[in-house]
């Protein structure tokens, strides 16, 4: 085992077990919040990963689920708006705690896989990731300001 597999280890052991508890216990605003950051922690960890055994095709999931875990999020809040509407969840602590984890990853990546094309992935793979976790978050505690739903 090397640094990068014990890393996507304890990044799958910490955040997946916290993401399985929230998804397993609680009200539906905690379940879908859950069910975000689990993109959050598996991706990285894929990333990780794909390093760790030298297997570029992991990059390709991760870039995957980087795009549908929070696409997944939004089809979430928006077939239990009725549900989250009483009281939209707040998670911004662990939003940008989870964002900046995934930051930490790529850049991690990057520096590891030098200049190239798998360069250009690994960062839009992260952009995707922090993006879309940031925005699902901020859709999930009521939207944007400015912004009505219709």
């Amino acid at each position: 085992m090397n640094g990068w597999n014990l890393a996507a280890a304890v990044l799958l052991g910490a955040g997946g077990a916290a993401a399985l508890w929230g998804v397993t216990t609680g009200p539906p605003a905690r379940r879908v919040i859950a069910q975000n950051m689990t993109t959050s922690a598996v991706c990285p960890a894929l990333l990780l990963l794909s390093q760790g055994y030298g297997r570029p095709a992991y990059v390709d999931l991760a870039l995957l689920l980087a795009l549908l875990g929070p696409v997944g999020t939004l089809v979430f809040a928006r077939l239990l708006s009725d549900d989250l509407s009483d009281g939209p969840p707040g998670a911004w602590r662990l939003t940008w705690t989870a964002a900046g984890a995934g930051a930490v990853v790529v850049i991690a990546l990057c520096v590891a896989a030098g200049p190239g094309r798998a360069l250009v992935k690994l960062l839009v793979t992260g952009a995707l990731l922090i993006g879309g976790n940031v925005i699902a978050s901020r859709a999930l505690a009521g939207g944007f300001r400015g912004v009505r739903g219709g």
